[in-house]
């Protein structure tokens, strides 16, 4: 028997994650323009702790923007399974280019009784 799944273990939406994703970035790359425009500003060894943070803080918010959280919930289990469908003799015949479709009539041809217009 399978155990149910509850709601506290399954991972978060893909739009909750994306908006999450977007915020770092968005507070990340916030910081890198302060940076930029305390280069103008700062001088000594600021300057150095300054550019540094506006050269680094874009692969950071990148890096933060990529990380997926798809695998830190448990697994979601789904419930019943797929099943695969066989394609019968009959079906897999009336899908080949030639076939005569139920009824014994060609695709595209009317039946018998039916005129075409």
């Amino acid at each position: 028997m399978k155990t149910q799944q509850s709601i506290t273990s399954l991972p978060a939406s893909p739009d909750e994650d994306r908006r999450k994703r977007m915020i770092q970035y968005t507070v990340a790359m916030s910081i890198r323009v302060v940076c930029v425009l305390l280069l103008f500003v700062v001088h000594g060894w600021w300057l150095l702790v300054v550019a540094i943070g506006a050269f680094v803080l874009p692969w950071v918010a990148v890096v933060l923007a990529n990380n997926v959280a798809g695998g830190t919930g448990a697994d979601v289990l789904r419930p019943g399974a797929i099943v695969p469908v066989r394609m019968t003799e009959q079906r897999r015949d009336s899908t080949t280019p030639g076939s005569t479709a139920p009824g014994g009539t060609t695709p595209g041809e009317p039946r018998s009784g039916e005129t075409r217009e």
